[in-house]
């Protein structure tokens, strides 16, 4: 009979052979009718409780092996005397043997080099309730030999002490410590470590040798304070306390490149040193118990440095320096190494006579002036190498300072060929769209302009492309997808137009082809216009994702539909507007009818912008009513527009002109402002505080502080939060910007109710809007025409509604009709609605008039 470690005495549930025999025997009895029926029920009793205990051991023995084979060390169990009676599955697989060669024999299989008491240390320190931890070496089945760190703690088995031991293979921090160690004394920087009281613990070998101290020589001897002397830049003594490593001890922070120098007074010599301090922490310590100082000998550098005061710390920059009087030059390696001739310029000649025909004069102008007239210069210059390739450089020079004859010129030469290679490709940049490498809207710009300036400007057509659809995928599955989507379409197009003409991505989702029109009426910009649409008859794939995007297609031709790029453009982009508005997924030429709509929608926008001023606008308000019972509870202010030449304008007909041009954000101040203004009215007539509910956009998000107006706008009718109600539309749940998120973070604090409009119509964004801090949701009436009837709406109905209930969200039914629709919310637990069987938008007089009645009753 066997057991586990750790799971207790040893009984009969732990002998599985044992079981089946006794449960058959059980089994007779309870079906032997000779036997009293109490005894049959009390053996029933008896073999049930049997069969769950065994059920139960199974299962605790099951999980004892799945942790025990889960720990990613190997884990040995032993005995008292050291036996192994358990290895886990990583230990079989550490020590490469069979599970039979381990189990059952003495630890020292494993670790054959173990003193004889070597269990002593482990039970005194298990005995002291403490883990006993000893690194030693470990043995594999082939021989080979591991590092490995053993932590010990002891338990009782069966009434007898054991002991689990886990061990950690160190094999890799043993490398990565030899890498250290040998890093350390390849490595071209000096490293130096000493503690906090000034004695140095580790030198490489760079630091002995930047030093000046010999191999053999003790580092501690060399390093004593006394034999050296710490020099600022200035040449001054540098005090004990702005040292690099007694600053970062002092500290605890890092410092940074600070240039020093040693001056050995035995040796007489001087070092210039660049130094960084980094301070070093024991375990669970919170000040450092030492410092390592890294640094590099910049002693030839500094020796330099007054010649090159004005040589800039930047990659391939180099020296010079002119005797105007003998023309003599001298050159850093650097410069020489830019100039790359077979033998130095020794002249300013000789350097002058490297150059390209076009700059020795500018170069001869220059130094003339500089030397004569003081003025320094700045000029880029082109000229020719040795193996015959070109050179760029930027040469910057002027008179020494300091020179009393005022005849020598120092300056710098600067290897700027990589900068013009990349102005190059700046160049190109500029008229490339990064992120599907067409010509971007400027270049296509320059390209339609030539060509309508050209001598075939009457056979010139722009074909204008927009996306469908592509703003619900961009909003859905991310911007990722969206630029994805973008980079595959321009593929498609380019392909589809092949040699037909110039194509570019004009912004967004849309993208400009330009092309030959044909002789007879557009017929070429059709065909091209075609091969597009034919291109998008396939679905796009985003990983596991497939949706169809199609194109809507506007074309003009010059001259008929514009004489100049812009107007050309222009109509193009109206054409494609109506093939939106039809169809989608097709093209429209543009023709004099959109030339009128485009007119059209023109005077309305320009009536729109003066709406406010003319005082044209007003709003009713539709009551909120309790579904239950029919009283009203709150309303909602509804924009409307008379104009005495377009006559009453719905929303419906002019809210999309305003979000266009960007004037639904002053409209919106205008309602929000009206809305307020009503309230305080209706509560000076003593009908009580009425909440209002007022449309945003969300333009106002973007456009202005839309917290800031609410407050104030609230303080001027002293009015409190509660009395207003801002509806959003499902845009905010997708671009839930920082900004947005304060906003309406600021709105809640003044008491203001906010809520989601038209929800579900959108692309309803769950994660971002259990993030949002809203009030409710609005129901879309979208989805209430076919309630009760429609199972489609009638589920959309009903998973609305479960999303608020799950998270505590308020729910408003709109365009409630019919008493089925009524009777069908009420059932689904949405408590509140509006719509025309309640009423529909009142002026401020019905609705007060309503509102007494309804207190009358």
């Amino acid at each position: 009979m066997t057991q586990d470690p750790g799971s207790g005495e040893a009984t009969l549930l732990d002998s599985p052979e044992r079981c089946p025999p006794l449960l058959e025997s059980l089994d007779d009895a309870i079906d032997d009718p000779a036997l009293p029926a109490a005894a049959r029920m009390l053996l029933r009793r008896a073999r049930d409780a049997l069969r769950a205990a065994r059920s139960d051991a199974q299962a605790a023995r099951l999980r004892y092996h799945a942790l025990f084979d889960a720990v990613p060390d190997p884990v040995s169990v032993l005995d008292a005397d050291g036996v192994v009676l358990d290895l886990n599955r990583a230990g079989l697989q550490a020590y490469r043997r069979r599970r039979e060669d381990i189990v059952g024999q003495p630890i020292e299989v494993l670790n054959p080099d173990l003193p004889r008491d070597h269990l002593a240390p482990v039970w005194s320190a298990v005995e002291r309730g403490e883990t006993y931890v000893i690194e030693v070496t470990n043995m594999r089945g082939d021989g080979s030999r591991f590092p490995v760190e053993v932590h010990s703690a002891g338990f009782e088995h069966e009434g007898r002490p054991c002991l689990v031991a886990v061990a950690r293979d160190l094999s890799r921090r043993r490398e990565a410590e030899v890498r250290y160690r040998e890093l350390m004394e390849v490595m071209d920087r000096g490293v130096a470590i000493h503690d906090t009281a000034g004695r140095f613990v580790y030198g490489n070998s760079a630091a002995l040798r930047l030093l000046g101290i010999r191999q053999g020589t003790s580092l501690g001897d060399a390093a004593r304070l006394g034999e050296w002397v710490v020099i600022r830049e200035d040449g001054t003594e540098m005090p004990v306390d702005e040292i690099p490593a007694v600053q970062a001890l002092a500290s605890g922070r890092v410092v940074e490149s600070t240039l020093l120098g040693l001056y050995h007074r035995t040796r007489r010599q001087l070092y210039w040193l660049s130094v960084s301090a980094v301070p070093q922490f024991p375990a669970g310590g919170d000040r450092p118990h030492q410092v390592l100082s890294l640094f590099s000998d910049v002693t030839a550098l500094k020796r330099d440095s007054t010649m090159f005061d004005r040589v800039q710390a930047l990659a391939h920059i180099g020296g010079w320096e002119l005797d105007g009087a003998s023309d003599a030059l001298y050159l850093t390696a650097e410069s020489i190494r830019i100039l790359d001739q077979d033998a130095p310029p020794a002249t300013m000649a000789a350097l002058v006579d490297t150059l390209h025909a076009r700059d020795c004069p500018r170069l001869r102008d220059a130094l003339d002036a500089a030397l004569h007239e003081g003025v320094a210069f700045d000029i880029e210059l082109q000229g020719v190498r040795v193996d015959g390739t070109g050179f760029w450089v930027r040469a910057i020079g002027g008179l020494r300072h300091g020179d009393p004859a005022g005849s020598r010129l120092t300056g710098t030469l600067q290897d700027i060929a990589r900068s013009k290679h990349d102005e190059e490709i700046l160049r190109v940049q500029a008229r490339t769209d990064p992120l599907t490498g067409l010509l971007n809207r400027d270049a296509i710009l320059t390209e339609l302009e030539a060509r309508m300036a050209g001598p075939a400007r009457d056979r010139v057509a722009v074909l204008y492309i927009d996306l469908d659809r592509f703003k619900i995928v961009n909003d859905a599955l991310g911007h990722n997808a969206g630029d994805e989507l973008l980079i595959s379409a321009a593929h498609r197009i380019r392909q589809a137009v092949g040699g037909e003409g110039v194509i570019a991505r004009f912004g967004g989702d849309e993208f400009l082809v330009v092309c030959d029109a044909g002789r007879r009426g557009g017929d070429n910009a059709e065909r091209v216009a075609n091969a597009i649409l034919a291109a998008f008859g396939d679905g796009f794939r985003f990983d596991a994702e497939e949706f169809a995007i199609t194109a809507s297609i506007g074309i003009a031709c010059a001259p008929d539909d514009g004489d100049r790029p812009q107007l050309l453009i222009q109509n193009a982009d109206a054409a494609m507007y109506d093939s939106k508005r039809r169809t989608r997924n097709g093209w429209q030429a543009f023709s004099p009818a959109l030339a009128q709509s485009q007119q059209d929608r023109l005077r309305v926008e320009t009536h729109l912008r003066r709406a406010i001023d003319n005082d044209e606008f007003h709003l009713v308000y539709q009551p909120q009513v309790d579904l239950r019972r029919g009283r009203t509870i709150a309303a909602e202010a509804l924009i409307r527009w008379h104009h005495r030449q377009l006559g009453e304008m719905r929303p419906d007909h002019f809210i999309d002109h305003a979000e266009t041009t960007g004037d639904i954000v002053r409209i919106g101040g205008w309602v929000l402002r009206a809305a307020c203004r009503q309230v305080a009215a209706w509560r000076d007539d003593g009908l009580g505080i009425v909440r209002v509910a007022v449309n945003v956009s969300y333009r106002q998000l973007l456009g202005e502080d839309l917290a800031e107006l609410v407050r104030s706008t609230l303080a001027d009718f002293d009015l409190p939060g509660t009395a207003l109600e801002l509806e959003f539309t499902e845009r905010v749940l997708i671009e839930d910007a920082p900004d947005t998120l304060r906003t309406f973070a600021a709105l809640r604090d003044l008491g203001v109710q906010l809520s989601i409009d038209d929800f579900g119509e959108g692309y309803s964004a769950l994660n971002y809007l259990r993030r949002l801090p809203i009030h409710g949701l609005k129901l879309s009436q979208l989805f209430l025409g076919g309630v009760p009837d429609n199972r489609s709406d009638v589920a959309v109905c009903q998973a609305v509604a479960g999303i608020a209930r799950s998270l505590g969200l308020g729910l408003v039914a709109e365009g409630i009709e019919s008493e089925a629709q009524r009777r069908f919310l009420l059932d689904l637990g949405v408590p509140v609605g509006q719509g025309f069987l309640f009423a529909p938008g009142l002026p401020p007089d019905e609705f007060a008039r309503r509102l007494r009645h309804e207190a009358g009753d």
